[in-house]
């Protein structure tokens, strides 16, 4: 038996170049509805704050900053008193079910006590506060999302469920629901699992609920997800709840999970491509001893509508600089793809937590024939940049503060950060990421055939 090609790994000594962690905000408070993020720091994050996630300030988001200066710095100011000012003011104007107060770099240098002033602040406003730590010092871009749902696993109810050998022998048990009495998408009455599943990882809704959908189809329902819209809507968590991952990043919130809350985590790929899709479905399945049905022939259908982007990316070669840790996945996808990815170039990895994305992996490029790509954690961008020069690829996903002297070296680039921000989970999505990876590529022009205009069709899946 042809033994697997093992993945070779390095650790360089560059810090974490990658895009602030506070960014996180930009997202999470659009799913959490009736949250609002107060980050706490000097105005240096203000003005990033106000530029990145790109919100008007006549629009009114439900985040705000609470800016330090020179008194909190040098502790003239009590620091609960203020924050009290600031809070009592957010409760008066906005009324939030929770507010969640996001530490930063300032935080942690000057050691401002969050953790100790909350819980006083929120007994006397009545309202729930939540402190995130999301400082570039020890967290890269999209960990920031991954402290702030690790924060909030605490604030989850209870789980009343019980496991009993009598329940044990009975989880295989399944009760009929129909679900569209006049437009049933499955043809006939669902057979859904009784089990306790909950999602992890913040997705816009639509994507959330092709995922849901994806589940319900191999009879599998989702009891929840974490974050979820509404805060008193958060799922309960304990002993006999089951939980799977839909991001790579969200490693402290799995840890937390398992040790705090006494839950069991589901080891899966990620659902990114078709390929990871239906892999992290069938690990789904397999935990409730279920055999997935039709993904085979779903996937085939799905590839069958990407070849006119196959045939672009097929023999191209690309490198990952590393900034959003959603990496090691897209690089997995896109050797599927028929693409050589030379690097793979990661902040942080956790080895554990992405065990079965790396199998997946191994057993994509001995599928593909295509070498394993070398993974580096915590890469030297200067040493990038010399082994780029080397090995010339066809395209490079890089931080923004790369992009521009990257194309004047000739080498084509996308931003990481467009990956973060775009819905590329699911079957239905992966059309949209292919569509990001092609771009710098079709702009090359007339050289490459039927490259055009690819974004514009489309296709039944």
């Amino acid at each position: 038996m042809k033994t697997l090609e093992i993945p070779t790994f390095e650790c360089e000594t560059g810090n974490y170049h990658t895009f602030c962690p506070i960014s996180c905000v930009a997202w999470l408070y659009q799913k959490i509805e009736d949250s609002f993020f107060l980050v706490v720091g000097t105005k240096t994050r203000g003005y990033f704050l106000q530029s990145a996630p790109g919100v008007t300030i006549f629009a009114e988001p439900r985040y705000a900053m609470a800016e330090s200066e020179e008194g909190d710095i040098s502790a003239q100011l009590n620091d609960q008193k203020e924050l009290e000012r600031i809070c009592l003011r957010v409760k008066n104007d906005r009324n939030p079910s929770v507010i969640i107060w996001i530490g930063t770099c300032t935080t942690e240098i000057i050691k401002m006590d969050l953790e100790g002033i909350a819980p006083k602040l929120e007994k006397q406003l009545g309202i729930p506060i939540v402190v995130a730590r999301a400082n570039g010092l020890d967290y890269a871009f999209t960990q920031g999302e991954d402290t702030a749902l690790a924060a909030m696993t605490h604030r989850c109810p209870e789980s009343n469920h019980r496991i009993t050998d009598q329940e044990e022998v009975n989880t295989a048990k399944v009760i009929l629901v129909d679900t569209a009495p006049n437009n049933n998408l499955f043809g006939q009455k669902n057979k859904l699992t009784k089990c306790n599943l909950v999602l992890f990882g913040s997705l816009p809704s639509s994507v959330a609920s092709q995922l849901n959908l994806e589940s319900r189809r191999q009879s599998v329902s989702v009891s929840g997800w974490l974050p979820s819209q509404k805060y008193a809507d958060l799922p309960a968590l304990g002993k006999g709840v089951y939980v799977c991952g839909v991001n790579p990043f969200l490693s402290r919130t799995a840890t937390t999970l398992m040790r705090r809350r006494r839950c069991q985590l589901i080891g899966a790929p990620f659902p990114i491509g078709p390929d990871g899709t239906r892999a992290w479905i069938e690990k789904i399945c397999s935990a409730f001893d279920l055999k997935p049905e039709g993904l085979e022939e779903r996937e085939s259908r799905i590839w069958k509508s990407l070849s006119d982007y196959l045939e672009i990316l097929t023999g191209k070669s690309i490198f990952f600089m590393g900034d959003n840790l959603l990496e090691i996945s897209l690089a997995r996808f896109l050797i599927r793809c028929g693409m050589v990815v030379y690097e793979v170039g990661i902040p942080y990895m956790d080895r554990r937590y992405q065990a079965a994305e790396l199998l997946l992996l191994q057993r994509t490029c001995e599928k593909m024939k295509k070498p394993m790509p070398r993974i580096v954690e915590k890469p030297d961008n200067y040493s990038q940049v010399q082994r780029m020069h080397e090995l010339q690829p066809d395209l490079a996903i890089t931080g923004m503060a790369h992009a521009n002297p990257l194309e004047a070296r000739n080498i084509d680039t996308k931003w990481s950060v467009e990956f973060t921000f775009a819905q590329i989970h699911g079957f239905v999505n992966a059309r949209d990421a292919l569509e990001l990876v092609t771009r710098p590529l079709r702009r090359k022009g007339d050289s490459i055939p039927g490259c055009r205009n690819l974004s514009k069709q489309t296709v039944n899946v």
